[in-house]
């Protein structure tokens, strides 16, 4: 007799727990309004858009962006699209880390070509795709929050199966799969001067992946395919049950954004008649002024210790007796001189706060955080990377290329490198080798030579422009040409034109 098929979901079920597989449980669709709370979301929809902005295609504009010649206006120009029609000024004025923004299109196309399922399943089928480090298979039934990911690589048979099950599907890491999602992040990244990462969310139809939760990062909200109804709630850190009536209800269709800032509330499920496909393309995680704090505080009171006997006093005779929370409800003379003392050197610890060093130490994370850029045809050209050295009929061939004092450079990418202190020394971090892969590799950063600091500052403030060789800031021309090599070779600048070999030498 044949043996009854189990599900992947089902044996995964039977394995972890007694619960049943996820319901598809039907639910309404429900319309756009506007609402009265003190956080009012700004909804712009089709019909009130005045002026309707040209729908540029996704390939079309990263190839137009290929011929800007500055980083930063590439990453303004592909966030203006990302909002469009929604200028990127009066976003950040009034929206930016204060209230959800919703856009409907009506242009189910307008997004095409960042992600599609059939690229998913590509992904699925050609890459290592591991449970729990790329993708994660997900269920919310019944009040409760699942994830069922079995042991080892992620294939198409099983995937699929759990999906048919019910459960969502998510890619955790898509830039390391997708070159398009790559591309768009790397630049994206310098328009926050933060890390920009994605997740990739597929939901069957009249299901729900996660329960209402919040997030502490600012989160770009893009449908690629099918449709997702959307609730988002005030700041709360209370239960579901107590998180109030959302300040936002409204259905996303593919060509639709949704913009909510960390700490808000928010839940996405699936209509019964469509699957849901998006991507949220996050950033600004930790990169608040306390974070900086964090940095900043610890440094500044070892510096006041150091430097402050004020600091290095001893603590009152038996303060124990009458501080601290067993004595905090005494009315206590002393209480309000020790506290007095603890305000006043409080106070103090701006006088020896290193706050660039702090910032110097938070552009270390950030670059190691990095995607490296994806290079455009110019710049591979005139860049190390396609450097003309290779083997050819048996032997190396142009291998003399070399750097004069009239060649002209610049940085890759104006975000791709930087001047950090590390105790007396000075360090040049960068992330053109860094990874894919989120820390996949250790960061990357070499000591600059104190007669080239100056030369490395003036070639990082001369972008976009470039500067011949012989303009750099050094006492000597083989330091000059010295340091252009070096920051050749590492990948950290390239040339105007394309290095060419001198001609070969024959033999007689």
């Amino acid at each position: 007799m044949e043996g009854k098929h189990m599900s992947a979901f089902s044996l995964y079920q039977s394995l972890q727990s007694e619960l049943p597989p996820p319901l598809k449980k039907p639910c309404q669709r429900v319309k756009v309004f506007s609402c009265a709370n003190q956080i009012e979301p700004l909804c712009l929809l089709k019909q009130q858009q005045k002026e309707s902005v040209t729908a540029e295609s996704l390939d079309a504009l990263l190839t137009e962006l290929t011929r800007v010649n500055n980083s930063k206006e590439r990453a303004n120009n592909l966030f203006q699209w990302l909002l469009n029609p929604v200028p990127a000024k009066y976003f950040f004025r009034e929206t930016w880390e204060k209230k959800p923004l919703y856009v409907q299109r009506k242009n189910p196309d307008y997004y095409k070509g960042l992600f599609s399922t059939a690229e998913f399943d590509r992904i699925l089928r050609k890459e290592n795709v591991q449970y729990g480090v790329n993708l994660d298979i997900t269920s919310y039934v019944n009040g409760k929050r699942e994830t069922h990911n079995p042991p080892g690589r992620a294939l198409p048979f099983t995937v699929w199966d759990f999906y048919e099950s019910g459960c969502s599907v998510r890619l955790l890491n898509p830039q390391a799969f997708s070159s398009t999602v790559w591309n768009v992040l790397s630049i994206l990244q310098e328009k926050f001067d933060s890390m920009a990462g994605a997740n990739v969310y597929l939901t069957p139809p009249g299901t729900q992946g996660f329960a209402p939760h919040y997030d502490d990062i600012e989160a770009f909200v893009i449908q690629l395919e099918g449709k997702k109804h959307w609730r988002v709630y005030k700041p709360s850190r209370k239960y579901q049950k107590e998180i109030g009536k959302p300040i936002l209800d409204v259905v996303l269709e593919a060509g639709d954004l949704l913009f909510f800032p960390r700490g808000f509330i928010h839940q996405g499920n699936c209509l019964p008649d469509a699957h849901s496909l998006h991507i949220t393309i996050s950033s600004y995680q930790k990169n608040s002024w306390g974070d900086l704090l964090q940095k900043v505080i610890p440094a500044a009171l070892e510096v006041a210790m150091e430097e402050d006997v004020e600091f290095r006093r001893g603590l009152p005779l038996n303060y124990l007796t009458y501080m601290g929370v067993q004595n905090s409800d005494k009315e206590d003379p002393r209480r309000e001189i020790f506290l007095s003392r603890v305000e006043k050197l409080i106070k103090k610890l701006p006088n020896f706060a290193p706050v660039d060093a702090a910032v110097d130490q938070k552009a270390k994370e950030f670059f190691h955080d990095c995607l490296p850029p994806v290079l455009t045809p110019d710049e591979l050209a005139t860049s190390v990377q396609g450097a003309p050295a290779r083997w050819e009929n048996g032997k190396v061939k142009n291998v003399g290329v070399h750097i004069t004092t009239q060649t002209k450079i610049k940085l890759l990418r104006g975000g791709c490198a930087r001047l950090c202190g590390d105790g007396d020394a000075v360090h040049l971090c960068y992330t053109v080798d860094n990874s894919r892969v989120y820390h996949k590799e250790e960061p990357k950063s070499f000591e600059i030579q104190a007669e080239h600091t100056d030369a490395v500052e003036f070639l990082i403030h001369s972008y976009p422009n470039f500067v011949t060789v012989e303009t750099l800031p050094c006492d000597f021309i083989q330091d000059k040409i010295a340091l252009a090599e070096l920051l050749f070779e590492k990948g950290i600048i390239h040339t105007s034109e394309p290095l060419e070999a001198p001609p070969a030498v024959e033999s007689e």
